[in-house]
């Protein structure tokens, strides 16, 4: 259970490492660019701790549909993005996704 922690907490640092782009401006300034590096790294080692228990297929759609997810919602909430009916069921198919890669995933 505890890959499946690591995975969570690797799906959180990749939003806040995504939403932290816009603001690097092409990593030209200095604190968001370091910012986003630190969330990138944490993002992939806390991904590698997940893989010794997690089988790495599942491991990285998961990690990949969080912070798809994540990403999404934030945009829509902090940046005013559209929250259209389509783009809301595309998420939840996503959400549904990761469910069944949990719920039918072997445990190690």
């Amino acid at each position: 259970m505890t890959g499946w922690w690591f995975l969570m907490l690797a799906g959180i640092s990749e939003i806040c490492y995504a939403a932290a782009i816009p603001k690097t401006e092409g990593f030209t300034r200095l604190w968001p660019s370091l910012y986003c590096i630190f969330f990138i790294c944490l993002s992939m080692y806390l991904l590698a701790l997940s893989v010794r228990t997690v089988p790495i297929g599942t491991a990285y759609a998961v990690w990949v549909g969080i912070g798809a997810i994540g990403t999404a919602i934030y945009g829509m909430a902090v940046l005013g993005e559209a929250a259209t009916f389509a783009k809301m069921f595309c998420l939840l198919m996503i959400t549904m996704g990761i469910v069944g890669l949990k719920f039918f995933s072997p445990v190690h």
